[in-house]
Formats: structure tokens, sequence, C-alpha cells
């Protein structure tokens, strides 16, 4: 796929790796247009950089129809759909402090399983109607991580950043028949402001762990991003873009 002109939908685009992803994919001569939960987040990124983008709280099912159905009423189909949204709520599943036994609680399960399973169903699902519809071959690009292998604390992340791989098989496979493409990016430990927020002595011992030395650079995962999108080759597998590190 080239990259100039195409239409591009970025979840939580409006800080982080997502506005990367939508600033890298713009430089590339794509359209991006973002949706985020803070508004304060995309007034910055219009400031800076020309982006649009739209409140969307993307576990809502009704307000996600109304935001693709609204885009494409106004653009037309979506070209790229990167499925960005993604929160943590970390917390070990038993956890024994003096007499007391504390499990996780399940307020952390519910509000992670919404934004990172579900919001991904959703957002894929809607993008990909408007694209048989309008007989656009897309592709949807989902983003998973590292911790889909298991990690300690991460049960509800871990959960759902497998889940996104599976979707992701399973997608590729249904939506080919369409043209449509599906593919997904497992990044490692990446220069992140939800990385930056580990303990300074954890994430030493972490980055010890990388074998390449050191943490990865949104921008290397932005890469990976266009690689999917340009490579009309490429389906229904996840890219490890982790520093060779294994958890």
């Amino acid at each position: 796929m080239d990259l100039k002109g195409k239409k591009v939908i970025v979840t939580g685009g409006g800080r982080g790796m997502g506005k990367q992803f939508a600033v890298d994919f713009m430089n590339a001569g794509a359209k991006p247009y973002v949706v985020d939960v803070v508004q304060e987040s995309l007034d910055a990124l219009k400031a800076e950089t020309g982006i649009d983008g739209k409140i969307l709280d993307v576990s809502k099912e009704a307000d996600v129809e109304a935001f693709f159905n609204g885009y494409a009423a106004e653009f037309g189909a979506p070209d790229i759909l990167i499925n960005n949204a993604g929160i943590t709520a970390d917390a070990l599943f038993i956890k024994k402090k003096g007499d007391d036994i504390i499990k996780f609680p399940m307020s952390n399960w519910d509000k992670v399983i919404a934004v990172n399973l579900t919001g991904v169903f959703l957002c894929a699902r809607e993008a990909a109607y408007h694209m048989v519809k309008n007989n656009v071959k897309g592709v949807i690009i989902n983003i998973s991580s590292i911790s889909r292998s298991g990690n300690l604390g991460q049960t509800n992340y871990t959960a759902t950043k497998s889940g996104v791989v599976g979707m992701t098989v399973t997608w590729a496979k249904e939506l080919s028949r369409y043209g449509i493409r599906v593919g997904a990016i497992a990044p490692g430990y990446i220069n992140t402001e939800m990385v930056a927020k580990i303990r300074p002595e954890v994430l030493g011992k972490i980055i010890e762990q990388i074998p390449v030395g050191r943490l990865g650079e949104m921008a290397e995962i932005s890469s990976t991003a266009r690689f999917i999108a340009e490579n009309d080759f490429f389906t229904g597998r996840v890219i490890e873009t982790d520093g060779g590190m294994r958890i």
C-alpha cells in the first residue's frame, strides 16, 4: 500500500505512541485522524501538527458506531486503522499482607478488558464494516504487547494483549476475501510515559534483560506499523519489536 493520501484512524492518538503513529503517517503522506478520551491532548496535537481528532471512548459500542458512521459520511471509509488505545490497572492475582489476603480487584479486570479487548474489537469491526461497504482494501493494525505471554501483576493486561493476537489471526483469515489485511505489533519496553512511571531501580533491572541494552523508541514501533501497512503480503501475523527480550 502506498501511504500517500490514505486515510488513517488512530485510537488513543492524542499523545504518546498514538501521537507518534499519527505524525509519522502524516509525514509519509497519509491523512491521519485521531480519537482519544482527553480533549486537552487532542487540542495540543491539533495546535502542534494540524492533525484533527475527536473524543471517543472505544469501549462503548454506540459511541464507536456513531463515530465511524460520521467519519465515513464525511471522509469515506478509512484505509488504515491503528488500534492503539490501551490502559493498565496492575495488581497481583492474590497478595498476602500480614493476616490479610488481597484478591485481584474485579474493577481492575473490567476496565482493562473494556478498553484493551472490547475497544479493539469494536473499532476493528466498525472499520472493517465501512471498508467492506465501500470496497476499500484496507489494513487493520492492532497493538499487542510483550506481556501477552504472561507478566507479573498483569493478569488483565496479559489476557487482553494475548486476545488481541488471537483476534488478529482470526480477522486476517475472515477478511482476506475482501482484500483487507490485519496485523499486530507486540512492543517490548518502550520509552513512553507509561514506562517512565516505573521505579528507576525496577526499570534498571528490566533494561538489563533486554539484549540490545536499552528501551525501544516510539519511532521504532511506528516504523513497524508502516511496514505492516506498506507490505501487501503481510497479514495474520504479530511482529515482536522488543529488542530481543523474553518474559
